[in-house]
């Protein structure tokens, strides 16, 4: 199963989320053609409800622990509560790879 199913099944099922957005951004970092090791997520979920942005996380960790095991190497993410999605949905953009990135003018 690929990376990026698996990670956003676990998701599906842990937090049962009204909106997940997952988009692969392993093409922006120097990995093969083809990786799936640097994601992006936004997910809206009632389990957010009351809980720290620190609490979220883990509960996002905790639900991708697989995937991550399996060779996620970075998981940017943006958690949202309903009421909060609905007064805003912000989307971060991830900032370019300095690591090593193919694109890299040097």
């Amino acid at each position: 199963m690929k990376l990026e199913t698996l990670l956003k099944n676990s998701l599906v099922t842990a937090l049962n989320p009204s909106v997940l957005e997952l988009e692969n951004e392993s093409h922006g970092h120097n990995v093969p053609k083809h990786s799936e090791t640097h994601f992006r997520l936004v997910i809206v979920s009632e389990h957010f409800n009351e809980l720290s942005r620190v609490k979220r996380h883990q509960l996002v960790y905790k639900a991708a622990d697989d995937a991550l095991k399996q060779g996620v190497h970075a998981l940017a993410m943006q958690c949202f509560t309903e009421s909060e999605w609905a007064e805003s949905p912000a989307r971060l953009t991830s900032p370019p790879c300095k690591g090593g990135m193919k694109k890299d003018p040097r």
